[in-house]
């Protein structure tokens, strides 16, 4: 069984936190973000956009698969965390730090509205058929550069958001982790029972 991560935030390390937001063909969260406007994307219509893509930075506990050369894994973010996570974001002034497939660093994307779900009815990404769950972090970001929008979003190349980021592993122990540890466990309970009684 593959090994689970808890991603937390560290937050006496400086750099602790989501410090840019990458649009993506496949996002890891597995949510697409929709690009909104106020007409169909038509090229004739470009004046007419609102150029505003919005999608799930984060969705709580959701299972997200890594691979760190031969090693498989899989890490996932707390409400808590995330909630945070949302909060440093903005605090750190780290909004209009947005990148290409996590390479190539973007001008002219803001994130300009950012939240955490609350409410699985009442909430704003409910509008655009998101279904997302409580404790998910939401942005919308302008796009202000056309070569990003004609290029990439109107493509349809890039999908959703991924975060970048540093945070430190909590490891959580898959059941039959938790099985090996018990009779290690054991066997220093008799071994100090024995030597001592």
């Amino acid at each position: 069984m593959s090994q689970i991560i808890e991603l937390i935030l560290n937050e006496e390390e400086m750099l602790h936190g989501v410090d840019a937001i990458s649009i993506v063909g496949s996002p890891a969260i597995e949510r697409d973000f929709v690009a909104l406007s106020k007409e169909p994307v038509e090229l004739a219509k470009v004046a007419g956009e609102q150029k505003i893509l919005l999608g799930a930075a984060l969705v709580p506990n959701k299972m997200i698969f890594r691979k760190k050369g031969d090693e498989e894994f899989y890490v996932y973010f707390t409400k808590d965390t995330i909630k945070r996570v949302s909060e440093l974001f903005l605090t750190k002034g780290n909004q209009n730090h947005a990148t290409l497939e996590h390479e190539v660093k973007l001008h002219g994307l803001s994130v300009v509205e950012s939240w955490i779900v609350e409410d699985t009815e009442k909430d704003k990404s409910n509008l655009y058929n998101m279904s997302l769950p409580v404790g998910s972090w939401v942005v919308a970001m302008k796009v202000y550069n056309d070569d990003v929008w004609n290029d990439y979003i109107k493509t349809g190349k890039v999908k959703g958001f991924s975060i970048e980021g540093y945070f430190a592993n909590k490891v959580n122990m898959s059941t039959e982790d938790d099985k090996k540890l018990e009779k290690v466990r054991d066997v220093f309970k008799q071994v100090f029972a024995t030597r001592f009684n």
